[in-house]
């Protein structure tokens, strides 16, 4: 069977490529298609190793261009979706990218499905399009409220996935997830680019008044979740996939800190996102009871193991510091 993999050279995608890999044969995959555009946060060297295996091939084209997308969903029996623009300040500076890409992509991506017979298709998407919530948790019925032009356009992708769904009966997933974490994230994201900063002997800037909260969710879990839900996950569903650990930003950086050998003379407050949630926070039951999953990685564990890793990777990320898109 083929399974086709969306943004595979990003953050996520690439770690999921090779956690699939591990369980492509049982899962009776022999053909498994990486779809990534290489725009700057896409990296062609976080697929090396996974190229390496005779069952992957690449493709290096966009989830807009219906003439890629026809032709490599044709007969392929899953999708997993990666492919987006996921940067909130990057949505904030330039919002059409975020709109043409998440939406009118995801919905060209799901037409070809379609049109192919694909048999199963997982959306990944994110906690923030519930908006913010003062307590309490979210469950998967949660009405949408996003406050970013980012997080809109994921709602927006979330609700053609749907309609696909319950319009053409294309069986679709979609998971939510909380704030990843890991290695190989691009260094805009707050972990990374407080621990390349710190390497860097730079000050790291914290928004406001630096008490918002977010879960965190290792990589490796997150795409532990979604690798359930592609396997045994009902059509038409919603799962969210967290980490139980919920830290404000500045408590996530005074750990940052001790973990970088620095204090915080290193911090430098700097004015507040705009539109900025204040606190995210998913209820993982249904995923728990209905797939058993459970995160396995120890927040204080992985997050010494993504700072030793920034530590003993500077070639990775040395040169991605200045990238603009």
């Amino acid at each position: 069977m083929r399974a086709v993999i969306t943004g595979a050279a990003g953050f996520i995608g690439s770690r999921f490529t090779e956690l699939f890999l591990e369980q492509s044969e049982r899962l009776g995959y022999d053909e498994i298609i990486l779809l990534d555009a290489l725009t700057y946060s896409g990296r062609r060297e976080n697929m090396t190793q996974t190229l390496l295996d005779s069952r992957v091939s690449f493709v290096e084209g966009s989830i807009l261009d219906a003439e890629v997308t026809d032709d490599l969903l044709r007969h392929a029996h899953a999708v997993v979706h990666f492919a987006a623009e996921s940067h909130v300040d990057r949505s904030i500076t330039g919002a059409r990218p975020f709109f043409e890409t998440n939406v009118l992509g995801t919905q060209q991506l799901l037409e070809s499905a379609r049109q192919g017979g694909v048999e199963r298709f997982v959306h990944i998407s994110t906690d923030e399009v519930y908006g913010t919530i003062p307590k309490g948790s979210w469950r998967e019925d949660h009405i949408l409220e996003p406050n970013s032009p980012y997080s809109s356009s994921k709602a927006g992708s979330d609700l053609a996935a749907l309609a696909y769904h319950r319009t053409f009966g294309l069986p679709v997933m979609v998971t939510r997830c909380s704030n990843n974490y890991g290695p190989r994230q691009f260094p805009e994201k707050v972990i990374p680019l407080f621990v390349t900063n710190l390497s860097e002997g730079k000050k790291v800037p914290l928004y406001g008044d630096g008490l918002n909260v977010r879960d965190w969710l290792h990589v490796d879990d997150h795409c532990r979740g979604i690798l359930l839900v592609l396997e045994n996950g009902r059509a038409g569903e919603i799962y969210n996939i967290g980490g139980g650990t919920e830290l404000t930003n500045k408590e996530l950086t005074r750990r940052l800190l001790a973990l970088c050998g620095s204090d915080e003379s290193s911090i430098e407050p700097v004015a507040d996102r705009l539109g900025h949630d204040r606190r995210y926070s998913v209820d993982c039951t249904k995923i728990r009871e209905e797939l058993g999953y459970v995160p396995q990685v120890d927040f204080d564990e992985g997050l010494a193991a993504t700072v030793e890793w920034y530590h003993e990777n500077e070639q990775w990320w040395r040169l991605l510091k200045d990238v603009q898109p």
